[in-house]
């Protein structure tokens, strides 16, 4: 399964924004972004390459590769998403947040059983997680409007699993979806709307790169 292996603190510096791709860690001061606010590479602290002017399509490539890397997608699965949300009715932009909301593993890390989409992906890929009864390890399945996901029950016996479920209580859990903590388990009530979504993103840039 292709995924980029490389460190992640790099991609927030290179995107100059907090992209919160390790969870916790990026509200402490080990976060790499608070001690190198430049951006990655021999010329990242050299102020004549960060005063440049911007054209229009690196403001429109910046947005679509800050998409990417905030979900975890590489280049190919993310066109895909695009075409997706180019065939269904409304706005081509929040279709394809939308599309990005639903997978596996960010419905994972919304529901606070995983501390980033990262980690909930490699949960879901090891087969911790059940999709309406049924055990799921694709990270991109998207879910629907009913769908239930919970953990396994060979894996609630797990440490990692019995302290995540003590600390559910505190997470926060977008409005779209319910969660069981009792059960370790969670609903999708309804699809995300635009105001549900909370990734600091201007979609119009991202189809404005791929509409060239």
């Amino acid at each position: 399964m292709a995924r980029y292996r490389g460190p992640s603190c790099r991609l927030c510096r290179r995107e100059s924004e907090k992209l919160f791709l390790k969870g916790a860690r990026c509200l402490t001061p080990k976060c790499a972004l608070e001690r190198r606010e430049y951006p990655p590479g021999i010329h990242g602290r050299d102020a004549r390459f960060r005063r440049r002017r911007e054209s229009d399509y690196s403001r429109q490539l910046r947005e679509k590769q800050k998409a990417r890397r905030i979900y975890g997608v590489l280049e190919r699965q993310f066109r895909r998403y695009l075409t997706l949300a180019q065939r269904w009715p409304g706005r081509t932009g929040t279709n394809l947040l939308v599309a990005l909301e639903s997978r596996m593993d960010n419905v994972v890390y919304r529901l606070g059983f995983a501390d980033s989409r990262a980690q909930a992906r490699q949960l879901v890929t090891h087969g911790h997680f059940d999709l309406n009864g049924r055990r799921t390890n694709i990270p991109s399945a998207l879910v629907r409007p009913g769908d239930t996901l919970s953990v396994r029950k060979e894996s609630r016996r797990k440490p990692y699993f019995q302290t995540a479920g003590q600390e559910l209580d505190e997470r926060r859990v977008p409005r779209w979806l319910s969660l069981d903590v009792a059960g370790l388990s969670g609903q999708v009530l309804q699809l995300p709307e635009r105001e549900d979504i909370d990734v600091s993103l201007k979609e119009q840039l991202i189809v404005g790169y791929y509409s060239r």
